[in-house]
């Protein structure tokens, strides 16, 4: 596969590239590389070649798409020199960006089939991380280079229902474009007994920090409510541009004694930290139009190993969740989340009445369910003659509006 993250702590890419393996193909994964890490490794079966080092600190546009070009052509060189030597069957080249699928032009012009996981709608993602609006030239520009890129695939991948929708409307078709939505893998997310001291309450945010993720609004609202739960602490896993102004404001409320911000984890390491936890915040931004409707995938993660969560009021959350599974706050109302953080750690009843509805719901969406939409996906474009298995769409709340890869099947001879 090729994406422009981490192998180790994206799990969305973690779940294809294990699915393949399990059922007995090869897979090999071109992606970035942390700090320390080696520029090769076998992890679980899959051979990943960090081609990069990042530091998610980009704060303008220049340098941000310096580093994504720099890595374009680095893949670009190695899939083409390793396509050419052992001929893959299938790419899977995930954004962002979108324009990563070119990536694959050699194979692509060879006859191999190509899918482009779409985990966020780049348009409105960079409209906000760099303030451009949608009548905005570069805005159109992104737009076009997302048509470009859709119709450059065989098929694409989109990461939720509402942006299946955008895409419909100004990139493509409904029969090219598949929705696939980040879905727990309770292999590794499932509840697990407390290992820390059961006296303290343990609140927990894990997740990129930028503006639109609204973890601002999450410590302020702690801090709100920090002197009537003493035995409380808030953890912010996580790395962004946004995170030296997050250790600025804890530090301003006082409360850098309370709200911890530990070393990132590898997704096993974090499956574990969640499971610890007492009760978790998914705070986005819906005054933002790209966190609005990103699905975060975090939620359904709590969900696994029977954490309740307050979540952001967004246009995409409402569409999958009601309140019966989650505790909902406007996103930008501090004081509101404050008031939820203190209902649910003096609610025991409440508590384990989320849970539990959470729990069921996870039974019919996760990723152990879901996994056959792909691998029937994949098979479909490596063998046009098998018929694809008619996928059941999730529902949305009843109610409701409106996150290889590179692959070669060791099976075959071809």
């Amino acid at each position: 596969m090729v994406v422009y993250s981490f192998y180790e702590t994206d799990t969305r890419v973690m779940q294809y590239a294990n699915a393949l393996i399990e059922r007995g193909d090869s897979v090999d994964v071109i992606a970035l590389r942390q700090e320390g890490h080696t520029t090769y490794a076998e992890i679980g079966g899959v051979r990943v070649y960090r081609i990069q080092e990042r530091k998610i600190n980009e704060r303008g546009q220049f340098s941000y798409l310096y580093r994504i070009l720099r890595f374009w052509v680095l893949a670009t060189i190695l899939l083409t020199r390793n396509h050419l030597a052992k001929r893959y069957q299938l790419i899977h080249v995930h954004n962002v960006p979108d324009f990563l699928v070119f990536t694959a032009l050699v194979p692509r012009m060879m006859g191999t089939p190509v899918i482009l996981d779409i985990h966020d709608v780049l348009p409105e993602m960079f409209a906000d991380k760099f303030g451009i609006t949608k009548d905005a030239l570069l805005f159109k520009a992104l737009a076009l280079v997302e048509r470009a890129s859709i119709a450059f695939s065989s098929h694409t991948i989109i990461a939720n229902d509402i942006w299946h929708k955008r895409l419909i409307s100004r990139s493509t078709t409904a029969e090219k474009c598949t929705t696939i939505r980040n879905y727990p893998d309770q292999k590794i997310f499932h509840p697990l007994a407390k290992e820390r001291n059961v006296e303290k309450f343990l609140i927990i945010y894990p997740g990129s920090l930028n503006w639109y993720q609204g973890v601002d609004v999450a410590i302020k609202a702690f801090a709100r409510v920090a002197d009537k739960m003493p035995e409380a602490e808030f953890h912010i896993y996580g790395s962004g541009a946004a995170k030296p102004g997050l250790i600025e404001l804890v530090q301003d409320l006082g409360m850098t004694e309370r709200i911890q911000f530990p070393t990132p984890l590898s997704a096993s390491e974090i499956a574990r930290v969640m499971a610890n936890a007492d009760l978790a915040i998914e705070p986005k931004q819906a005054r933002s139009a790209f966190a609005n409707e990103a699905s975060s995938m975090k939620i359904m993660e709590f969900m696994a190993v029977d954490v309740p969560v307050i979540v952001s009021r967004t246009s995409i959350h409402a569409y999958y969740y009601d309140e019966t599974m989650v505790k909902f706050f406007e996103s930008h109302n501090d004081a509101e989340l404050a008031e939820h953080i203190l209902l649910l750690r003096q609610n025991d009843k409440l508590r384990a009445r989320l849970v539990a509805n959470a729990r069921n719901y996870i039974e019919k969406n996760n990723w152990g369910s879901k996994k056959r939409d792909y691998l029937d996906l994949v098979d479909s474009l490596v063998y046009p003659s098998r018929p694809r298995t008619k996928r059941v769409d999730d529902s949305p709340v009843e109610g409701s509006s409106a996150e290889s890869p590179l692959v070669y099947d060791s099976r075959s001879s071809r």
